[in-house]
């Protein structure tokens, strides 16, 4: 029990910092549907260059560059050239589902090297997660920065107005969100589960969005709902641990993805935006023209 406890929490890591990096963008109003591509780029580079040099931080530091990098493509597509978002993050996941996969073949299977320490089994990056999530809560909630991200993402004209550089705002904060992104995916494949194969998120990403609406926008209740879908998808591995007999491990397997369309679904209703809209971004998707 404490293992399923521990691996868990681990998966929820993952969730949680690629969240937090969807968050930052959408607060901006800046929405990146390609958070899988984005992580498939980090855990994917990130995992060849770990095993070619045999440095956990060199590969995490490339995650996070890959990354920013991609974060940077988005707001160049989605901030300059004021093309469509969505349009612009499936072409990032397409992207990365097509290109990792060609340069990851040649490096498949485990990455060879010694495991990172952990405290009583429970990865360090799961601490990481918790201080980013209240860090990032700080800096919106508390700081100046976090009220020109605000402003940026809810009117971006009156920003503009009130002497705030709204593209430049927009790619800080797309760069950060990718970095974050990518630092997710680099932990997936050399902290997680180090070995990598074809595909290997399985839909991880669109969770992680997912769970940004569902967090109404706010780091601590991301927070939350990463650890309930981390351990969702841990019964869905392995549920004999926990419920041993109920239903197959296939049936499990689909609950997270259940949940994460139950919750669009629900986000979709008139309810909802009548009783919970004032959460979300009032420009969030929209690209801004300076007058």
């Amino acid at each position: 029990m404490w293992e399923f406890f521990i691996r868990s929490l681990d998966a929820s890591t993952i969730f949680l910092i690629a969240g937090l990096g969807e968050l930052i963008g959408q607060r901006s109003g800046v929405l990146n549907v390609g958070i899988e591509g984005a992580m498939l780029f980090g855990a994917t580079l990130g995992f060849m260059t770990a095993q070619s040099t045999g440095s956990y931080l060199l590969g995490f530091l490339v995650g996070m560059a890959i990354g920013g990098l991609l974060g940077l493509m988005h707001g160049f597509f989605s901030i300059s050239l004021k093309v469509d978002q969505v349009v612009s993050g499936m072409g990032i996941w397409i992207l990365g589902f097509g290109l990792t996969t060609y340069l990851g073949a040649p490096y498949a299977g485990p990455l060879g090297m010694d495991r990172i320490p952990t405290v009583m089994g429970l990865s360090p990056f799961f601490v990481l997660a918790v201080v980013l999530a209240g860090a990032v809560w700080f800096v919106l909630s508390k700081t100046s920065l976090g009220l020109q991200i605000r402003s940026v993402g809810e009117d971006p004209s009156v920003a503009e107005v009130s002497g705030i550089n709204v593209s430049k705002t927009r790619y800080y904060c797309s760069i950060m969100a990718g970095m974050l992104m990518g630092l997710s995916g680099a932990i997936y494949s050399l902290d997680y589960n180090p070995v990598w194969n074809y595909n290997f998120l399985q839909g991880w990403g669109f969770i992680a969005l997912a769970l940004v609406f569902f967090s109404l926008w706010n780091p601590f209740i991301l927070l939350g709902g990463s650890v309930l879908f981390g351990t969702f998808w841990q019964l869905s591995l392995n549920p004999q641990l926990v419920l041993p007999g109920l239903m197959s491990r296939y049936v499990w397997r689909m609950v997270p993805f259940a949940i994460t369309l139950g919750v669009l679904l629900m986000m979709s209703t008139k309810w909802f935006r009548d009783r919970w809209g004032s959460a979300k971004p009032q420009a969030l998707g929209q690209p801004y023209f300076k007058d």
